[in-house]
Formats: C-alpha cells, structure tokens, sequence
C-alpha cells in the first residue's frame, strides 16, 4: 500500500505513551512515518527512540507547578482536579502547536491519546480523520452513572474545550473519535458490560520493546524461588512511603520463601536498615528483599510470580499479558476501576492503599502465588490479550483508516 502519515498527539506520561511507541514502530516497519506532539518532547525521545520527530508544546507536566496534585485527594475531587489543573490545560496548551504541527507534518490520519483532546479536537475542525488512542480501559465502562452531577460536570468542561479549541458545531465526544477507537484492552478483561460500537477495536495491549535501565542484578534472582515484583509505576512515588514500607515489612516476614524485587525511585525506604548494594548503583538489599529505583520491567515480568501494583494500565495489562496475578492496591484516577476488573477476571486481589497493613498484604501475596484460581485466570486473559493484535492489529487498523478517509471525502 501507499505510504502514509500519522501524527500521535500524547500527553506527557510515560503509561500512555508506551503503547503507542510499540504502534509507531510497526507502522515504520511497513513504510510509514510518524510524527509526535507532546509537552514533554525528551520523555517521547527517550521512549520513542531520540530520532522520533517531535513537536513540542505547550500544557502542564505533571509533577511540577501547578499540576501537583494533593496526595489526599480521592475520588471524584481527584477527578475534578485532574480535569481542571491538567487535561483541560493541556488541551488548550496543546491546540496551536497540533494544529502547526498538522501544517507542517502534513498526516494523513491523527492519533489522540484520550487524555490528549487536543488532538482530536483540532483534527474535527481541520476536517482530518482521527483515531482515538485508549490507553486505559476505564472509559469503557460506564463508570460516571452512578454520579449523574460529576458526568454533567464533565460534560460542559467538555463542551466549553469545544468551544474554544476545537469545531463548535462538531458533536463527537473528543474521548471518542467517530472513525476509530484503539481500545489497548480486550472485552475478557473490561467485562460484561465492555462498551462495543462498529468503530471501537479491542486491540489488547501494545507491548513492544523498550530502552530499559541498565545494570539491574539479574544474578541476584535465585529461579528456584517465588519472586514478587513491587512497582507503584511513575506517577505516585509522592504518596507511596507509607505503602512501600508495608510492602517491605510483608516481603522480610517471607524471605525464607520467597523473593521480592521493590521498585522506589524516590528513595522512600532509604532509612528501613537495609544493606547498600554496590556503589552508586541505586540498589539496596537485605535477605530476601532487593531495593531499586527502576527496573526493565518487561523482561522481569518473564521471570516473577506476583505483582503488587497501583492497579496503573499499563502495570497490569504487561503483567497479565505475561500470565502474572496481580495485588492491586488502586489510588486514584481510573485505578480503581481496573483494580476492579482485575478482581472480576478473577486474576487479583485488591487491598486499600491507604489502610493496608503488611499481614494484609503478605496474605494476599500468599494467596495469589499459591491458589491456583489466580494464575489461571491470569493466564486466560494472557491469551484473550495476546490474541487480539497488539500493536499489529492496531496499526493495521490506521492503515485501513488512511485508505478509506480519502474515499470518504470524494464519495
């Protein structure tokens, strides 16, 4: 076929840009080219490869001035926040350099991340074909009826972007593109009540390679025992101190049996009295346990029994794509509606973030790693996720979107 273009819009987080790295790569595979919008263009690079072409943009960062949000902030003010101090922001933020972008790059199709509007709507008001990228699959479930205010809410912050930044005469919900929706997810894993439509295609999740830290001790994994990988993702390590401490006090009580890796970028368990590893290497280790401050996750969850996570997406789709029972322990945000389809897939058990106490924990460790209930439910997802397509089916998707978008406009 004809070599086209796609444009990815992304926010800047690492958990939605990762999929759509593994897509970009298969679409290069065939001839295409792909060109990126995001606030952050050194994170792109640093995922994407440093020869993926960026535009920057404006649009808050999280982590940094106004877009640190409050660790205490829970359920739907948690997600009013969200919207408020970051999404609609970035939208906005967005906007110009997308539509330059658009000018300069040229693509044939647009692909928006769902929580980087911008792109979608300003590729309803250019007139350009649109692919929506659900990195999450919180959205496909219809998570706001039982809060019908919050949901109107959402609406008119919706309707004002519109407005502003996008077509207001358009009518399609910028979350939701009318030509295509990647849904990263299979329904197995979303539910029963998984939304469906002729334009959404459950692709499962993107994994693809991916630059990984260097010098983790591989040596130091001992394969005649159970390992639990403890990982609260990128985005939480201002609130995880607590939870981590928990985790370690759990994971001591079990050396005996069992190993436990613990991932803490922010260094929270720097004071717990366990050993230094080499210098300068970031690692600490006591019997049983190894600290570390990042891991090349994908090639160690080939090698772990258990996760214990936040219930991010991303964590949990590459663990059970590997077959891993997870211990979800959601904090905000769509966490804990995955936290729940990982109970209802009857591959998990989900603990309170909050509240938890480390026999807590280390029993749901135990059950996960040693009833068999568990892993076979996380092995039946693996294969409903592995056979869907991944990054393939979904670029096979956009290429197919390329083609029928111009017919469209000359029928």
């Amino acid at each position: 076929m004809s070599r086209s273009r796609f444009l990815f819009v992304v926010p800047p987080l690492v958990g939605h840009i990762n999929p759509a790295v593994g897509v970009a790569a298969e679409l290069a595979a065939r001839g295409h080219e792909s060109a990126w919008v995001c606030a952050d263009p050194g994170l792109v690079r640093r995922l994407a490869g440093a020869d993926a072409t960026v535009f920057a943009c404006a649009g808050p960062v999280p982590g940094s001035g106004d877009g640190v949000r409050p660790s205490d902030l829970r359920g739907p003010e948690a997600l009013k926040f969200l919207w408020e101090r970051f999404l609609a922001p970035l939208a906005e933020g967005m906007a110009p350099q997308v539509e330059s972008a658009v000018g300069e790059f040229r693509p044939d199709v647009v692909v928006a991340d769902q929580q980087a509007l911008a792109g979608g709507l300003v590729a309803e008001r250019l007139g350009l074909p649109w692919a929506t990228s659900a990195t999450t699959s919180a959205e496909f479930t219809d998570v706001l009826s039982g809060m019908p205010k919050v949901a109107e809410w959402l609406d008119e912050l919706l309707a004002g972007l519109r407005a502003r930044i996008g077509d207001p005469a358009g009518t399609a919900d910028p979350r939701f593109s009318p030509h295509l929706v990647l849904a990263f997810s299979t329904p197995e894993f979303v539910g029963p009540d998984a939304r469906t439509g002729d334009r959404i295609r459950y692709v499962g999740p993107s994994v693809a390679d991916r630059p990984a830290p260097s010098g983790f001790p591989w040596d130091w994994l001992d394969p005649a025992r159970a390992t639990a990988l403890v990982t609260l993702g990128t985005a939480n390590t201002e609130v995880g101190a607590r939870f981590l401490t928990e985790c370690l006090a759990a994971a001591r009580e079990r050396a005996d049996r069992m190993q436990t890796v613990i991932v803490d970028p922010a260094g929270v368990l720097a004071d717990t009295g366990a050993e230094e590893g080499a210098p300068g290497s970031g690692e600490k280790e006591d019997k049983g346990v190894l600290i570390v401050p990042s891991v090349p996750q994908l090639p160690l969850l080939e090698r772990v029994d258990a996760v214990v996570c936040h219930a991010g997406h991303n964590t949990v789709c590459e663990a059970l794509w590997h077959g891993v029972p997870l211990v979800v322990a959601p904090i905000r945000d769509d966490q804990p509606v995955v936290a729940g389809q990982v109970v209802e897939a009857g591959a998990g058990i989900r603990v309170r973030f909050g509240r938890v106490t480390a026999p807590k924990l280390g029993a749901a460790v135990d059950a996960v790693l040693h009833e068999p209930g568990y892993r076979f439910a996380a092995g039946r997802i693996r294969s409903a996720f592995r056979a869907a397509g991944g990054a393939f089916a979904a670029a096979t998707h956009l290429e197919q979107l390329a083609i029928d978008a111009p017919a469209k406009e000359t029928a």
